[in-house]
């Protein structure tokens, strides 16, 4: 049985008048539960606080990826449905994680509580704002985990194509390598006059030279067919040559049949092996050319992150805008690219660098750009402005998706708010760049319609990064 001593084991009842408790031990019902039992599950009506005189209190919600523990509550606690708080449904399952020794009392005793005990009240409105305070820390702290696992796997996917495309190469080259150095073996024994070598040489330079322009305007798949059919009908009229092998990298390097003529005639019975060291001439400078440009990407990736992040670089400091929206894009490619979203990007390159804290600024356009993108279907159109006035920088998010609804625009910047599925989203994304913003004194509003939404955001020029999240008031 439940005693006022056991009730001023709580810190809330231990200094409150004994007829007030004896009252209140008389609207409690006490329970015993068994560790594992569940004593309410999501969903369900929230009707009862608790107090817990013995154990611990669990709660836990299932959601993509497994199960999830969003709170937990332990003897000297108070929990549940508090007076004026706005819970109307359990968010989780409560369930005992030892044996629990607990009281409860239903929301239909509240308003003779309120007069009875003003003093309880009171500081149960206080936890009940500290509990929204840890919660929402809680939420904000698990949307970033969310959103950097997301980017974290956007840009291991990002990675691993220029880096298997290195490890592919470079374990080739050795072989390719041996092959080369067989075909100069193979020509170095021939006796060739110093104008049939030098021409050799010349022909090797010609087709290295080919690379850059092969890479800046690749052949179709039809025109590279057709040139490979051509020489390997050439190549096999002759009858000792491999053409399945020599073809694909002569065709590349610009060579046609006209070119084989002109070599036979130069180079009589050498042909064999001087087209062979061609071909993996040609063959090694691509691969050395793919490795630099995998080198290059994994490169870009690397300083993109740490232009995102801001890595060893102090958390406030002049920042250039297009700067981090250009590292936010790269970090969010895989995401584009998937969707088939082009980007527009209208900058205004003249605008100065602002003091900010660049780390919570590219929070707030990687939020506004993943908005975006979820928004447009497949092959969707993104447009990023900035421009500036007198006082402010602005960036402005635009996509042609299908637009908020105007029951719903009120409330984007709300925190908790949210139109997607559950799992997808904590509708804490657009709260936090509201919060971020005016951190930085700005100001973010958005306007949409069906095939247009556009977020507006306006930071000052001058120094005025605060503390403190006041700032001019914003929409919301």
């Amino acid at each position: 049985m439940i005693t006022t001593q056991d009730l001023r084991a709580i810190k809330v009842f231990a200094d409150l008048p004994e007829d007030q408790l004896e009252w209140f031990i008389g609207q409690l019902e006490e329970l015993w539960f068994e560790s594992g039992e569940v004593l309410f599950h999501e969903g369900e009506p929230a009707d009862h606080m608790y107090i817990i005189f013995e154990g611990e209190l669990q709660g836990r919600v299932q959601r993509t990826g497994g199960d999830l523990r969003i709170y937990i509550a332990g003897a000297g606690e108070v929990t549940g449905l508090l007076p004026f708080s706005r819970l109307q449904h359990y968010n989780g399952t409560g369930r005992a994680a030892d044996r629990l020794h607990m009281g409860r009392v239903h929301r239909s005793v509240f308003p003779e509580m309120l007069q009875r005990m003003p003093k309880l009240t009171e500081r149960l409105v206080t936890l009940m704002l500290d509990r929204v305070r840890e919660t929402t820390r809680a939420s904000e702290q698990r949307d970033k985990l969310a959103a950097l696992g997301k980017l974290a796997a956007g840009l291991a996917h990002e990675l691993n194509n220029p880096a298997a495309a290195v490890k592919r190469t470079a374990s080739s080259i050795s072989d390719v390598r041996r092959e080369l150095r067989a075909a100069y073996l193979s020509i170095d024994r021939l006796n060739l006059t110093r104008e049939q070598r030098t021409y050799i040489a010349d022909c090797e330079v010609i087709a290295l030279k080919t690379i850059d322009s092969v890479d800046s305007t690749p052949m179709s798949s039809i025109e590279r067919g057709d040139r490979e059919q051509a020489l390997e009908d050439w190549m096999e009229s002759l009858g000792d040559l491999e053409p399945w092998k020599l073809a694909p990298a002569l065709a590349e390097a610009q060579i046609d049949t006209a070119k084989l003529e002109e070599i036979e005639r130069m180079v009589g019975d050498a042909l064999n092996p001087v087209l062979v060291r061609i071909n993996y001439s040609f063959v090694v400078g691509r691969m050395i050319r793919e490795i630099e440009h995998g080198a290059s990407r994994i490169f870009e990736l690397v300083q993109a992150v740490k232009e995102y992040t801001y890595m060893d670089q102090a958390p406030e400091q002049e920042i250039d805008i297009h700067s981090g929206l250009e590292s936010t894009l790269t970090i969010l490619a895989y995401k584009l690219r998937k969707k088939s979203i082009q980007v527009e990007r209208n900058f205004d390159r003249s605008i100065p660098k602002i003091c900010a804290y660049g780390v919570e600024l590219n929070q707030v356009w990687t939020n506004l750009i993943v908005n975006a993108i979820d928004a447009m279907e497949d092959g969707g159109k993104l447009k990023l402005t900035t421009c500036q006035d007198p006082f402010d920088v602005m960036v402005q998010v635009q996509d042609n998706g299908s637009g908020i609804p105007a029951d719903v625009l009120p409330h984007v910047f709300e925190p908790f708010f949210t139109t997607k599925g559950v799992g997808e989203g904590t509708g804490l994304g657009l709260d936090t760049a509201m919060r971020v913003i005016k951190k930085h004194g700005g100001e973010i509003e958005v306007d949409s319609m069906p095939g247009k939404t556009v977020f507006r955001v306006s930071i000052p020029k001058s120094k005025s990064v605060v503390n403190s999240p006041a700032g001019r008031k914003g929409p919301g």
